[in-house]
């Protein structure tokens, strides 16, 4: 029998508040000694009392109606009951049957296959603290406890590894849009948890027990530790066996999935409403107002960079994978519009020269020296005459290396392109005088290799002399010596 995966993501995804979600601590712990951003709530002291983190209320709701999700009018946080030492309360403040948020999608692209996932909801939670294990010593640093954490829960529509990595990309690409997290994954500002089972193929029924494999750290190991459990279970269905209902860790060394305990249901958390927080109550006007905060969107901003600017789809993927590229891209073809400069030139630049610049460099677009308005001055020069493409790139170069603008470094290394007449015709001489092989193949018939004299006058002038006068003149001369043979 064949099977098909049915596969579901938890993602965590810690928010960019400056405090933490119930407490005043500072949430910015990253690279700060063990334990200094702690406090009473955080330890879970007897007496502490939690107070809620607005903004992060607010990033919630603002990334679920990215999702396109329903906001209810009421949500309210529980404690969800699990004794582990990252937990000093012995329960985590959740949401749990009434969250900030459900029923939402997120639309992915498979191969040009639209599909869309569902969002069942996006709730708001805390952070557990760090463990350190030490031969047989573990350690603790509380200072991740009570970070911000919202958690986005997919519906179980996805039936291929392929389709749940382009949902974890796309969700993250949203979030980091968004601003309200950094998505950074090895930092551990986002984490997966893959819900994965097998069906029968062709069946629609969900299978009667699922793996759930927790703890993913990155896209990379959440693609294999799910390549790793459909392999597993369906060697275990194909041999008559039975997949055992449990909670998975994922072991990168080996590469492969390990038991870490029996999956639990909802009841074994024992859920019930936080005593010390009260329902929150969600205004429509709140609502409306945080909607408002909404950005252009990846999917929104492609359409724009198709439709209105003429880019390709390619073009308008690449170019929005990142919202601080998009954002420079952007700022490029509004600096473009007054010299008349076409956006599709300003993302040759960007998708040729700049991309390959940043990769060898192993820099980001933050990084970058060249201002946005550079591309366009470069390009105007380009238009204008004044140097040509070839040179244009060994500019480009220079203005990564120096920031310096483009007119600033054609007139200090005397870049100009030569279009005068009389000065190529020399130089067009002279390179006929020196390739008398080449010239004796073209007076043969060999038409083809004017394209090689005119590559040598190119070279001959230092790529400054304007390719389309060096072509002209090259055909003229060599047309001139046919007539004379």
């Amino acid at each position: 029998m064949e099977y098909e995966p049915v596969i579901g993501l938890e993602v965590h995804a810690q928010l960019l508040t400056r405090s933490k979600m119930f407490c005043a601590c500072s949430a910015d712990y990253a690279g700060a000694p063990p334990n200094t951003h702690a406090c009473p709530v955080c330890l879970g002291m007897p007496g502490a009392l939690p107070t809620i983190n607005q903004l992060a209320v607010e990033y919630t709701i603002l990334t679920a109606l990215a999702f396109r999700c329903e906001i209810p009018a009421f949500a309210k946080f529980d404690r969800k009951n699990y004794h582990y030492p990252d937990l000093p309360k012995g329960y985590q403040i959740s949401e749990y049957d009434l969250p900030l948020s459900r029923n939402g999608y997120i639309l992915i692209d498979d191969a040009g296959a639209i599909k869309r996932i569902g969002v069942r909801r996006v709730h708001l939670e805390e952070d557990t603290a760090k463990l350190f294990h030490d031969g047989e010593n573990s350690l603790i640093d509380m200072n991740r406890a009570g970070v911000p954490l919202m958690e986005i829960v997919s519906e179980p529509t996805m039936h291929s590894v392929e389709e749940a990595k382009l949902y974890s990309m796309k969700l993250r690409q949203i979030l980091r849009y968004l601003g309200v997290s950094s998505g950074d994954m090895e930092k551990g500002a986002m984490r997966f948890e893959a819900n994965i089972s097998l069906r029968p193929k062709g069946s629609r029924e969900l299978a009667p027990t699922r793996v759930e494999v927790k703890n993913l750290n990155s896209l990379r190991a959440m693609v294999h530790a799910c390549e790793y459990e459909i392999a597993r279970q369906t060697k275990i269905w194909q041999s008559g066996g039975t997949v055992e209902q449990e909670t998975m860790g994922w072991d990168e060394a080996r590469n492969q999935t390990y038991t870490q305990r029996s999956k639990e249901e909802a009841q074994d958390y024992r859920y019930f409403p936080e005593p010390d927080l009260p329902r929150l109550e969600i205004s429509r006007a709140w609502v409306a107002e945080i909607q408002a905060r909404l950005p252009e969107l990846p999917d929104e901003k492609s359409e724009r960079l198709r439709s209105a600017l003429g880019l390709s789809a390619y073009d308008a993927g690449v170019i929005t994978a990142e919202k601080e590229i998009a954002d420079y891209f952007d700022r490029a073809v509004d600096a473009g519009k007054a010299r008349g400069i076409e956006a599709k030139a300003i993302a040759n630049w960007v998708t040729g020269e700049l991309f390959r610049l940043m990769k060898e460099r192993g820099e980001e677009i933050g990084a970058v020296r060249i201002a946005p308005a550079q591309i366009p001055d470069l390009q105007a020069l380009v238009n204008s005459g004044t140097i040509s493409n070839t040179i244009a790139k060994t500019v480009f170069e220079e203005m990564y290396a120096t920031g310096h603008a483009p007119q600033k470094i054609v007139d200090a290394r005397g870049l100009a392109q030569i279009s005068n007449r009389d000065a190529i015709e020399k130089i067009v001489e002279q390179v006929l005088a020196e390739n008398p092989k080449q010239v004796a193949e073209f007076l043969g018939g060999k038409e083809t290799i004017a394209k090689f004299l005119v590559g040598q006058v190119m070279k001959a002038s230092k790529g400054q002399a304007n390719p389309v006068l060096a072509n002209e003149l090259v055909m003229k001369k060599l047309q001139a010596l046919k007539e004379r043979n």
